[in-house]
């Protein structure tokens, strides 16, 4: 049987490329908002971080409403860090919007969730966005996205996919590639026409393959996904059971149900096969599990979602300053939180460290793991991190490490200094094509040797370069990379910063820090460009005399500090420091702060005693 009134349907495309944008138009045309109601941009970007950053991070449920036809809309992430979001949800949904910027044309992610949703047979409707840019090379992008079906075996009927060219900033679709079109309409047409209506036997025993879950402070957990068959009801008994763990099979109860109407979780009594809901009241259900009736136990196969491929020690702050700005600093909230994370991020995996006070976090990559770090120091939490490793398998008794697909477009004159920095990371040249005045280049790269390639990249290219990378296999370890050609200055003691001892410690480097900042011996306060780490004395102030006067420090000129983000502390890490995490603050220290230890420590590794 065929539910006619719904449709099910994910966004999914490269960062960017507008996805987040022409689910606002979706809504404002599908009659989910007031006629006077100021709406908000990007209003699916709920979470603050997302608002920040300018990009998806968390996959959203939302739905509109086209001539009495209810369509559920998942919003998705674009960044490759968070494809894990993506895969899962895919599961939820009977066809996919790919959208395609009318320039850039498709991108290295686009590859990778088009990959995903053909392999489930999930119909395609392709959306070439930002028709109305100056730039749009329209019909060169719908020969490179045909390109690209073909490419990823695509079957005759997902290589008809139907086009429709759209502004989301304007509101606008249409099905002529050189008309603008005047609203929406031409899109919701498509989708309703295009996209298969959910199938299912309303008569059939419960079955709800649950493709996300939420967490609220009033009723505890939330599992979300699409009933598969038959009808769920509030009070209905239920089983909890897993397709890859035969055992689990727990008892429990509906408590409340909702379904989602615009951007709003409206409580139903019950709610029938095709239709995306929200459960409440089941304490031990995690992503991928299936809701049975409690007469007929059959899971659902879940998609296996990719294996992270890099790995942080998360451990308790002990520092000097420990204990002075966070609200959450033991061990045990540390592990709660971890732990709670991984149940709603199937791509990060949490376990114990050597201590009771170290935890290995895996991720996807850096920017999944610096998103974790950000939201938990927002939360108000205070801890440290180790640098980045990624993780080394062995494979048929060869050591063998994660290589990247590594995407660049960059300026045509600045081509030569990233083939010289991509040499010294062991990356290897795949492509090389003219785009305009620009170059297109594709590597294979380890892993490792991105880390902290991202700045080195835009400094070469002037801030012009574009950076894309996809995990792409396991292969052979490539050798030692010296990734760091820069040491640290060092702060020599406990102490606030004085402008007469910044103004002698920058002559050493680049400084991260200004006057009137804590410090404390061991913390890292700057960079030095020549290699080597020096310790400097910023706390050093001028002794006076009868020849000095104190207003003479007037005169000293201090160049502006070097302002560190999140990312760039992590790119900057080394093996022998950590980075501190406070709500208020990001410090770079070393894991020995004593000086003298720290050199015996080196002497030790030097002669090979350690």
């Amino acid at each position: 049987m065929i539910n006619e009134n719904i449709r099910n349907v994910a966004i999914i495309a490269h960062v960017d490329h507008g996805k987040t944008s022409l689910v606002n138009e979706l809504l404002k045309q599908g009659n989910v908002f007031r006629e006077n109601q100021v709406v908000e941009d990007r209003v699916m970007d709920s979470n603050a971080l997302e608002r920040e950053r300018g990009i998806t991070i968390l996959s959203k449920n939302t739905s509109c409403f086209y001539n009495g036809v209810k369509i559920n809309v998942v919003d998705t992430p674009g960044h490759a860090d968070f494809g894990g979001e993506v895969e899962r949800v895919l599961k939820m949904v009977d066809g996919v919007l790919l959208v395609v910027d009318a320039f850039e044309g498709p991108m290295p992610q686009t590859r990778f969730v088009l990959e995903k949703a053909l392999a489930l047979k999930l119909k395609v409707v392709v959306v070439v966005n930002k028709i109305d840019r100056p730039d749009a090379r329209i019909k060169e992008v719908i020969d490179e996205v045909l390109e690209l079906f073909l490419e990823l075996d695509a079957d005759d009927e997902q290589l008809n996919s139907p086009f429709v060219f759209a502004s989301a900033r304007n509101g606008t679709s249409s099905l002529d590639a050189d008309k603008v079109g005047t609203d929406m309409k031409p899109l919701f047409e498509t989708i309703i026409k295009h996209i298969p209506a959910p199938q299912g036997e309303p008569t059939a025993p419960l079955k709800m393959l649950v493709s996300s879950a939420e967490h609220n402070d009033y009723v505890g957990k939330l599992a979300v996904g699409k009933v598969e068959s038959g009808e769920i009801k509030v009070g209905q008994n239920v089983v909890v059971c897993n397709f890859h763990d035969s055992n689990k099979k727990v008892k429990s109860k509906i408590v409340s149900l909702f379904v989602y109407e615009g951007l709003k979780r409206v409580p139903v009594e019950k709610a029938e096969f095709g239709e995306i809901v929200c459960v409440a009241g089941l304490e031990d259900v995690t992503i991928g599990d299936t809701i049975c009736d409690e007469n007929k136990i059959e899971p659902i196969e879940f998609v296996k979602i990719a294996e992270p491929s890099v790995e942080m020690t998360f451990m308790v702050n002990d520092s000097p300053f420990a204990g002075k700005e966070g609200k959450f600093v033991t061990s045990r909230h540390l592990r709660d939180r971890l732990y709670k994370e991984a149940v709603k991020d199937l791509s990060l995996r949490v376990e114990d460290g050597d201590t009771a006070e170290k935890f290995k976090v895996r991720g996807r990559g850096e920017m999944h793991l610096s998103i974790l770090i950000e939201n938990m120091r927002r939360d108000g939490y205070e801890f440290q991190v180790s640098q980045p490793k990624v993780l080394i398998k062995e494979i048929n008794g060869v050591k063998c490490e994660p290589i990247d697909k590594l995407f660049l477009d960059v300026p045509e004159d600045c081509v030569g200094a990233v083939m010289n920095k991509m040499g010294v990371r062991k990356g290897d040249l795949q492509s090389m094509t003219p785009h305009g005045n620009r170059m297109r280049m594709e590597f294979l790269i380890p892993s490792r040797g991105l880390f902290g390639f991202k700045s080195d990249f835009l400094t070469d290219t002037r801030g012009e370069g574009i950076i894309n990378s996809l995990y792409y296999d396991y292969q052979p370890y490539k050798g030692e990379i010296n990734r760091r050609e820069y040491g640290a200055l060092i702060a020599h003691e406990n102490g606030k910063a004085i402008v007469y001892g910044l103004y002698n410690a920058q002559e050493r480097g680049e400084l991260f820090i200004g006057p009137g900042v804590d410090v404390y011996g061991g913390m890292v306060v700057g960079t030095n460009p020549k290699g080597g780490d020096i310790v400097v004395n910023v706390c050093k102030t001028k002794h006076l005399s009868n020849c000095r006067a104190s207003g003479s420090d007037d005169a000293l000129r201090l160049t502006p500090p070097r302002l560190m983000s999140l990312e760039d502390c992590i790119e900057f890490l080394g093996d022998d420091e950590y980075l501190e995490v406070t709500p208020k603050s990001i410090r770079i220290r070393k894991i020995i702060l004593d000086h003298n230890m720290r050199l015996r420590e080196k002497g030790k590794i030097l002669r090979g005693e350690i």
